[in-house]
């Protein structure tokens, strides 16, 4: 019995110094890990507020003129239904009305769709103008800090916060890109199908 277990051992440690994984593992540096909040770098950075403020500025006129009209678009069916009650409309002189109203009523929607999409495109504009210079300043700040991987903040359950390198990546955004455009280029056009 004694015999077996000198056999077995001696198998074992020939096994272990032969296996190459353990060493391999052993060699890897542990990974480095820094965090980016890119909600805080497109609000927070000068970029970002500059471009807030802007957009503000067009949805404040979007409100204006969804104000503008809903109150035409009140006064023609004040309009329409004090014809109807005194009837001094019925007949054609209605459904020529009723259709009219029904046009500036879609007409106001498309319109309003229309500026919606505008404040969207350029929202989504914004955000890629200031995602696309701060990618080269988060890989200047991973260098430096010996990182090798860069994790969104939302992205971790919990972090320490000597890893989140956020305000350093506005400071340095703020040097580099004051400013956006919040008008997008212009999108080209679709060409019909055959």
């Amino acid at each position: 019995m004694h015999m077996l277990f000198k056999s077995v051992s001696a198998a074992l440690l020939l096994a272990m110094a032969v296996a190459p994984a353990p060493v391999v593992a052993q060699q890897l540096s542990p990974a480095v890990i820094v965090i980016v909040d890119m909600d805080r770098i497109v609000n927070e950075s000068a970029a970002g507020k500059q471009a807030g403020t802007d957009i503000q500025a067009k949805i404040t006129g979007l409100q204006s003129r969804a104000t503008t009209l809903q109150n035409q678009l009140k006064t023609d069916a004040d309009a329409i239904q004090a014809g109807q009650a005194n009837k001094s409309l019925a007949g054609a002189a209605l459904e020529a009305r009723a259709k009219a109203f029904g046009e500036k009523q879609q007409q106001a929607q498309q319109e309003l769709g229309r500026l919606e999409g505008d404040i969207q495109r350029s929202r989504q504009y914004v955000i890629k103008q200031i995602t696309d210079a701060a990618n080269p300043i988060i890989t200047t700040v991973m260098r430096e800090r010996g990182a090798s991987i860069a994790l969104a903040q939302g992205a971790t359950l919990q972090h320490s916060s000597s890893l989140d390198v956020t305000n350093d990546v506005i400071t340095r955004l703020n040097t580099s890109l004051p400013r956006v455009s919040i008008t997008p280029p212009a999108q080209p056009a679709q060409q019909p199908r055959r």
